[in-house]
C-alpha cells in the first residue's frame, strides 16, 4: 500500500514538473517550431528571407526577423531563430573571409561572455508575458543606437577608444544577443566608432557573430527553445535564407542602402512598439 501511494506521489510529481516547463515555455508546447497555418508559413519564410537580406548587408533587417519569430513563438523565438542565424553565418563567411582577421573578434570575445552569462540568466527567468516587452524594447534600443550612430559620428570615435568603451560594447552585445538575437547595431557602432573600412567591418561581424551563435546554440537547447521541432522548421526554410543572401548581394549594387536603412530603421520602431504594446 505504501508503495503505491510512494509510485502515485511520483507520478504526480513528474507530471507537476512537466506542467511547471509547459507554463514557462507556452508557445513549445503551442508551436514548438511547428507552423500550422498558411499566415504562419508566409511570416517565417519573410523572416527567413530577412535573415538573408541582413547577413548580406542590410543589416537593418535582421531586427524585422526577430520581430517576426517574436510574434510567432515569444519567448522561445531565440532558439527558434538562432539556427537560421547560423546557416546565413557559415553562408556569409567565406564571401568575407579575406577581409580582417580574428584579432579584434578575440579582443571582444570576452566580455561578450560575460554579457552572455548575465543574458541566459535573465532568459531563464523572464516570465513568458514579458518576453515581447523585452524583446521590443532592445530593438528599439537597437534602433535608437543606429541613429546615434548617424548623428554622433565624432563623439563615438572619441569615445571608442576610452578605456571602458570596448568592455561595455562587449557587454551589452552578449546580453542583447543572447536574449533577443540583436547585437549586431551594438557591434556596428563599436567598430565604425574606430573608422574601420566597411569590408574589413564586415569581416570581422562574420567572425564574431559565427562564433557566438555557435557557443550560444547548445545553451539554448538546454533551455528547451532549439528542439528538434525548430530545428526541422530550420531545415525547412534554409533555401529561403540563401536565396536572401544572393538577393542582398545583387540588391546592394542595384538601390542605395541609405535610404533602405532608413526605411528598415522605420519598420523596425513600429516593431519594437507593437511588441512592447504586447505586454
Amino acid at each position: 500500500m505504501r508503495g503505491r501511494h510512494f509510485e502515485m506521489a511520483e507520478v504526480l510529481s513528474i507530471c507537476s514538473d512537466k506542467q511547471r516547463l509547459l507554463e514557462s515555455s507556452p508557445d513549445l508546447e503551442e508551436n514548438g517550431g511547428v507552423i500550422d497555418s498558411m499566415t504562419g508559413w508566409i511570416l517565417v519564410s519573410l523572416a527567413a528571407m530577412c535573415v538573408g537580406l541582413g547577413k548580406a548587408g542590410f543589416s537593418g533587417l535582421g531586427l524585422i526577423a526577430v520581430f517576426i519569430m517574436a510574434e510567432l513563438f515569444g519567448k522561445a523565438s531565440v532558439g527558434v531563430l538562432l539556427p537560421m542565424l547560423i546557416v546565413a553565418d557559415v553562408s556569409v563567411y567565406p564571401m568575407f573571409r579575406k577581409h580582417a582577421s580574428w584579432a579584434p573578434v578575440w579582443r571582444l570575445l570576452p566580455p561578450a561572455l560575460v554579457g552572455m552569462v548575465v543574458g541566459f540568466f535573465l532568459l531563464d527567468r523572464m516570465p513568458e508575458e514579458w518576453a515581447k516587452p523585452v524583446i521590443g524594447s532592445i530593438i528599439l534600443l537597437m534602433v535608437a543606437l543606429q541613429l546615434v550612430r548617424q548623428f554622433a559620428r565624432d563623439f563615438f570615435h572619441k569615445l571608442a577608444h576610452s578605456g571602458g568603451f570596448g568592455m561595455a560594447a562587449g557587454s551589452f552585445a552578449g546580453i542583447a544577443t543572447t536574449i533577443a538575437n540583436a547585437a549586431g547595431p551594438v557591434f556596428q557602432l563599436y567598430f565604425l566608432a574606430r573608422r574601420l573600412p566597411k569590408m574589413e567591418l564586415i569581416g570581422i561581424g562574420a567572425r564574431f557573430f559565427l562564433l557566438i551563435n555557435l557557443i550560444k546554440l547548445p545553451f539554448m537547447g538546454g533551455l528547451h527553445f532549439t528542439t528538434p521541432e525548430s530545428l526541422l522548421l530550420n531545415f525547412k526554410l534554409v533555401p529561403l535564407i540563401l536565396l536572401g543572401i544572393f538577393l542582398g548581394r545583387q540588391l546592394l549594387q542595384l538601390i542605395s542602402q541609405r535610404v533602405f536603412e532608413w526605411m528598415i530603421i522605420g519598420f523596425a520602431v513600429l516593431a519594437g512598439v507593437r511588441l512592447v504594446l504586447a505586454g
